[in-house]
């Protein structure tokens, strides 16, 4: 049976701290491939500065055009942009989407996200159709985690390396160097269509 890992997030941009960290658990975990999962429309989080979605799409494409193991997946962001992206929702159609494939599916989220999964819509579910693999971030500890879902996920160490999407927009708006935070295709890009600037 083949093992993806499924990797979501806004990637408004995506950089190094993504890369290495799918690299990482990858290994860890001996995944058959990782799954880039942009999302349109996040139910629990109000992203600031959201660029569009075609822009998202195309640094994640120039990103991870080099490792073989990545891979960029259209489900959540062909959403239109009024409708949520609930990860069970995204989960079960992957399930469909790989159904004749034998493809066991490895959810991947930060020990923030775990904290407030009691709050996601029918998260008992996502234990049934992934194997939930929890990146233990620094400021958090799995004694934070008060329900049942600890018990239920997989910890992975994951390593504190200190770059931020957020981080990355603030330099941008303040005509500072992004070098060494994204990749070098991703930098080319934002600057060339001038994102980020406001």
């Amino acid at each position: 049976m083949k093992r993806y890992g499924v990797f979501g997030g806004a990637f408004n941009p995506v950089h190094l701290a993504h890369l290495i960290i799918a690299e990482d658990v990858r290994q860890q975990m001996h995944l058959d491939k990782v799954l880039f999962i942009p999302y349109a429309n996040p139910p629990h989080k109000q992203v600031s500065g959201l660029a569009d979605a075609e822009h998202r799409v195309n640094m994640i494409k120039l990103a991870i055009e080099s490792n073989p193991y990545f891979e960029y997946c259209d489900i959540e962001i062909n959403k239109s942009t009024s409708e949520k992206s609930y990860t069970v929702d995204t989960l079960m159609e992957l399930r469909q989407r790989y159904i004749n494939n034998r493809v066991a599916l490895y959810l991947i989220i930060g020990m923030d996200n775990l904290v407030e999964l009691h709050t996601w819509k029918d998260p008992g579910k996502l234990f049934l159709l992934s194997q939930v693999l929890v990146l233990n971030r620094p400021g958090y500890l799995i004694h934070d985690v008060k329900h049942e879902f600890d018990r239920k996920s997989t910890l992975i160490p994951a390593p504190d390396i200190g770059i931020s999407s957020t981080d990355i927009r603030h330099k941008i708006s303040e005509n500072k160097s992004i070098k060494y935070l994204v990749p070098e295709p991703v930098e080319k890009y934002i600057f060339e269509h001038k994102l980020y600037k406001e």
